[in-house]
């Protein structure tokens, strides 16, 4: 009995021993307020008001084109309403020149002989207009190299022109919805190969397709020509892809009125006219350039923080679209998701430790314009790493771009150290749906600004639904594209992010600070 007395109590210490390193683990491990999370949830999840907020940025105030009264608008909207929650230090803040806005207020276009028919298409951002309905003949115009130019010239005055191949559609055998499985998640979460996906960019090429491409718009504008059509450059089923076609700048060479359509219906078109059928085309469009203010403003708000109110924990999103649509999956969705966020902390009575800001980008469909200005002023110039005295307060910064899908994870940006802290904040969200961290980088929106001279920004992975293959840029980005239930969540989840980040004793770990780059941010 002794022996076995002996024995349990060997086991005994055994055991703790063995225990000491895990309890030692646990007890620095990343501090989770679960309480706050039940909080959070309670109203992020029960009453969420995220849909009405989109429906005002999309169905009201529509496309947010930057320079344009649609933008304003919303922008003077959204300051109400983060007044309204009882935000602070709420403005658009002036960011810089950005050139002149553009609208269109109206679009027709059809076929009139030899049968009439209307036609889906909008025009391109900065073209003109019609000045008036006008009838003209349709041409197609193929234009491989200099010989090219003589065949047409003086033959093109009055018409409207085909400049782009016959598209072929092919069958969409796959849905084009999609949400992100177990096993692509995984590999999301795996490490990129070294030297995986580097290419070097031909800019040589780029600039001569640029050159030919202006040299043609020069030719036909100088013919006499009154428009010019060409196919979505993406085949999606009667769907538009639409940006821009003119210029910002002021004093610019004027341009034709350019207008993409469905590839169906411009294929009809051009098909007709490889029969030598002559197809005649009715045309009005109205477009309106905004020169009265040329600078551009984001919207900031600040939720107040209490004893580290001078730290930041910045949530963002870009709050301009192109116009085609109404901006809603790109980017409304994250817009709204992120003033929900903010709106959910005060709503639920919590006290942030840091002040946490909210900035609704501008100019980030000309080339993340509006934060990288932001970034420029307030933090520092990636050119010279000059860093300004917010640089050092600045705790964490968080986007969201990818469209209307589920946050099921984040880009860590090559960020190895905050795993970890993320780890653990994502706990109590694995039940909604978040459970992937990757150490890949993800690029194309804001984040990338704050990356860019050492700041730690960070995007959301989420589920794609229809973001590239049907709303992106395209007429459908409309508010019935947008999943209310994966709106609700993320709102929630981001809300939890930005709140953990601003109780922390320290900001979130950085990566070192990255070596001055000259024209990292161009124009």
């Amino acid at each position: 009995m002794l022996h076995a007395a002996r024995a349990r109590v060997v086991i005994a210490l055994a055991i703790v021993l063995i225990a000491l390193p895990s309890a030692a683990l646990t007890a620095t491990e990343e501090s989770v307020d679960l309480d706050a999370i039940y909080r959070i949830k309670q109203e992020g999840l029960r009453n969420s008001q995220v849909m009405e907020t989109m429906s005002w940025l999309t169905d009201v105030y529509g496309p947010r084109l930057t320079g344009s009264p649609n933008i304003r608008n919303a922008g003077e909207w959204a300051v109400e309403m983060f007044k309204e929650w009882g935000l602070v230090n709420v403005q658009l803040e002036t960011w810089g020149e950005f050139g002149r806005g553009w609208s269109n207020q109206r679009f027709s276009l059809h076929v009139i002989e030899p049968q009439m028919y209307p036609l889906i298409g909008f025009p391109k951002a900065w073209t003109p207009g019609t000045d008036g309905k006008v009838v003209a003949e349709a041409i197609i115009v193929d234009i491989d190299d200099e010989a090219d130019f003589e065949q047409y010239r003086g033959k093109l005055a009055g018409k409207i022109t085909l400049t782009r191949p016959l598209p072929d559609p092919e069958p969409k055998w796959d849905a084009p919805a999609h949400r992100l499985t177990d096993e692509e998640l995984a590999q999301r979460a795996m490490a990129p190969e070294p030297g995986a996906g580097r290419r070097n960019f031909d800019f040589s090429r780029f600039r001569a397709r640029r050159a030919r491409r202006n040299k043609i718009a020069g030719f036909l504008r100088e013919e006499g020509v009154v428009a010019t059509l060409e196919a979505s450059n993406r085949d999606t089923g009667g769907t538009v892809f639409v940006s821009g076609g003119g210029s910002r700048e002021i004093d610019a060479d004027p341009t034709l009125p350019q207008i993409v359509l469905t590839a169906e219906h411009y294929g009809r078109i051009y098909r007709t006219l490889q029969k030598e059928i002559p197809v005649k085309l009715e045309l009005d469009v109205q477009n309106t350039f905004h020169d009265e203010d040329t600078t551009a403003f984001n919207v900031v708000a600040e939720l107040p923080g209490t004893d580290l109110a001078d730290e930041l924990v910045i949530l963002g999103a870009h709050f301009d679209s192109w116009h085609s649509g109404t901006g809603a999956t790109d980017n409304g969705a994250g817009s709204a998701a992120m003033m929900e966020a903010v709106r959910i902390i005060a709503q639920a009575g919590l006290h942030p430790r840091r002040t946490l800001r909210v900035v609704l980008w501008s100019g980030e469909e000309q080339g993340l314009l509006g934060s990288r200005a932001y970034v420029k002023e307030h933090f520092a110039d990636p050119g010279t790493m000059d860093l300004k005295p917010e640089h050092a307060k600045v705790a964490a910064y968080f986007n969201l771009d990818n469209g209307t899908g589920a946050i099921r994870g984040v880009y860590l940006q090559g960020n190895e150290a905050v795993a970890p802290i993320f780890e653990q904040w994502m706990k109590p969200f694995h039940n909604l749906g978040m459970t992937t961290l990757t150490i890949r980088n993800t690029g194309g929106t804001d984040h990338l600004a704050f990356d860019a001279v050492g700041l730690p920004g960070f995007q959301f992975i989420q589920d794609p639904i229809e973001y590239n293959s049907r709303t992106h840029h395209s007429n459908m980005d409309t508010y019935e594209r947008i999943q209310a239930g994966d709106m609700i969540k993320n709102a929630t989840i981001i809300a939890a992010f930005a709140y953990h980040a601003a109780m922390r004793d320290e900001g979130l770990p950085r990566k070192p600070l990255p070596k001055p780059r000259p024209n990292a941010f161009p124009r």
